[in-house]
């Protein structure tokens, strides 16, 4: 195209090759420019000479001056009488030298072990957690302890309190553990890593009746999904007040509540059944039930299911906290979910 503009013309040579003009102006505007050889930057007549940088270079380090920060530094020459640059100079000189970095010693803390969990029946490992309910004025919380069997989702136990602290700790998972009549070495109970939670009477209490203890690594709130999971379910219901009048207020919501969580929620982790039925036993006979009402339901209308015969959801045979990775399973196992 080149070879022939200069020849016929821009126009002629668009015609002849059959190329529209604004296809070639398109083409041409998008052709690189020749690159233009790259000029030296012009010092700044205000910087400092080879000479004087190196001597503010053998002065930063010096004997005397080679572990203080350049702010140091800057108010000790001045107390002599002596000005060699400014502190952000020395700052610009240091990094150019590859020698800015931090030279004091740094606490280290050797990585947390993450939290393998795996109940594979209910009363094998239970999660529990405190979370802040408002009070009737700005500032004023009640604290709703909670306790969770990770497999069947069943509320173990509640407990609202005006406080949060290790005694009321102590005493509701006491309690709570003496309700279920739990054997000795079955149980595991699991938390984040609050006040409470790792408070030594709390641990001596756990250790006394053979419960094992275990916590969440710090600042992952994935370790301890199963509390988070049921603390959003109880504060996204549409019934849940922005403040309790009262403590009775807030016991009385929660009762009500923690009813229907454990008697008429149908949980999606656990096939849809309520967690009072898997808690205790139930799940499988209604199973049943459901399996008897679809066979029903195909025989009369086998057109209406192309693939297969309907069958309800089986009850998944374990849930874990973090799946260890040598954990052997027939079935399907349950991870937190709402």
């Amino acid at each position: 195209m080149e070879n022939l503009t200069g020849l016929v013309g821009r126009v002629q040579a668009c015609s002849a090759l059959g190329v529209s003009r604004a296809t070639y102006y398109r083409h041409h505007r998008r052709s690189p420019a020749p690159a233009r050889p790259r000029r030296e930057r012009r010092r700044q007549p205000r910087a400092l000479g080879q000479a004087e940088e190196a001597r503010i270079l053998d002065v930063l380090r010096s004997q005397e001056f080679v572990d203080m920060a350049p702010a140091e530094i800057y108010a000790v020459l001045l107390d002599r009488g002596v000005y060699l640059c400014s502190e952000s100079t020395m700052y610009r000189i240091l990094r150019r030298h590859g020698e800015v970095r931090e030279r004091r010693r740094q606490a280290t803390h050797p990585p947390r072990k993450k939290p393998e969990l795996v109940a594979e029946g209910p009363n094998r490992v239970w999660s529990w957690d405190i979370t802040k309910l408002k009070g009737p004025v700005k500032g004023s919380y009640y604290c709703l302890y909670t306790i969770i069997d990770i497999y069947s989702r069943y509320t173990v136990g509640w407990m609202i309190a005006t406080a949060e602290n290790k005694e009321l700790a102590e005493q509701f998972l006491a309690s709570t553990i003496a309700k279920y009549e739990v054997e000795r070495g079955q149980l595991t109970i699991h938390s984040d890593r609050g006040s409470p939670m790792i408070a030594e009477n709390v641990a001596q209490m756990m250790s006394n009746l053979g419960v094992t203890k275990s916590h969440s690594r710090p600042k992952t709130s994935n370790d301890n999904p199963y509390s988070e999971s049921q603390y959003k379910t109880l504060k996204y219901r549409h019934d849940f007040p922005d403040r309790f009048g009262c403590v009775e207020d807030a016991r009385a919501w929660c009762e009500d509540f923690f009813g229907w969580y454990n008697l008429e929620h149908r949980h999606s982790g656990i096939a849809m059944h309520t967690p009072f039925d898997v808690h205790f036993g139930l799940a499988e006979q209604l199973r049943e039930m459901r399996a008897d009402v679809l066979a029903g339901v195909y025989e009369k209308h086998p057109e209406r299911f192309v693939r297969k015969a309907p069958e309800p959801p089986k009850l998944p045979t374990a849930a874990w906290i973090n799946k260890p990775t040598d954990f052997q399973h027939d079935d399907q196992m349950i991870p937190a979910q709402r």
